[in-house]
C-alpha cells in the first residue's frame, strides 16, 4: 500500500506542478520536493520524468474508464452525459488538461503510449456515442460539439451563452432522438 500512496502523491505533486507553473517546471528534483520523497524514492517509482507523464496519462485513462463506466449504466442517456461533461468541472481540471496536450505537443513529456492513451479515450467516446446513437455522421457531430466546449474551456475562452448553448443541446437531442426513432 506504501508504493501505491507514494506514486500517487507523486502524480498529485506533478498534477500540481503542472496546474501551477506549466510543463517547464516540470523536473525530477521539482516533483520530489513537492511529493515529500527523496529523489531516489520518485526515481524508485518513476525512472524519468517522460515515464511520470506516463504514469500522469495512465490515470486520467483510468478515470476516462470510469466516466464509460458511468455513462454506459442502463438508463443513462449517453449524449447527454458526454455533453454535460464536455465542460471542465474545475479550473484545475482544466489546467491540467491543458498541460497535458502541452506535453504533448512539446514531445517532451509523452512517447507515443501516451499519446495512444489520449487517442484511445477519443476513439472510445466515438464508439459509445455510435453505438448509442447508430448514425456515425450524428455520433461524430456530437464528439466534436463535445471536444469544442471542452478545448474552448481549457484554453480560455469564454463559455458560450447559455441560453444558446441549451438550443443547441435541444436540437442536437432532437435529431438523436430521430436517429434513435425515440
Amino acid at each position: 500500500m506504501a508504493a501505491t500512496s507514494t506514486r500517487d502523491r507523486i502524480l498529485d505533486a506533478l498534477q500540481r506542478i503542472l496546474i501551477r507553473q506549466g510543463t517547464a517546471a516540470v523536473t525530477l528534483e521539482s516533483v520530489a520536493a513537492e511529493a515529500g520523497v527523496s529523489k531516489g524514492g520518485l526515481l524508485y517509482h518513476f525512472r524519468s520524468k517522460q515515464a511520470m507523464f506516463q504514469g500522469l496519462t495512465r490515470r486520467i485513462d483510468e478515470d476516462a474508464e470510469a466516466e464509460f463506466v458511468q455513462a454506459t449504466r442502463e438508463g443513462v442517456d449517453v449524449v447527454r452525459y458526454f455533453l454535460q461533461t464536455s465542460l471542465p468541472a474545475s479550473d484545475e481540471e482544466a489546467a491540467l488538461y491543458w498541460s497535458v496536450i502541452a506535453a504533448l505537443r512539446s514531445g517532451e513529456g509523452l512517447t507515443d503510449d501516451g499519446t495512444e492513451v489520449l487517442a484511445r479515450v477519443f476513439n472510445r467516446w466515438s464508439e459509445l456515442l455510435t453505438d448509442y446513437i447508430g448514425d456515425p455522421v450524428l455520433a461524430e457531430t456530437v464528439r466534436l460539439i463535445g471536444d469544442g466546449l471542452y478545448l474552448s474551456a481549457l484554453s480560455g475562452l469564454p463559455h458560450p451563452d447559455p441560453d444558446l448553448l441549451r438550443r443547441v443541446f435541444d436540437r442536437i437531442f432532437e435529431q438523436v432522438a430521430a436517429a434513435r426513432g425515440a
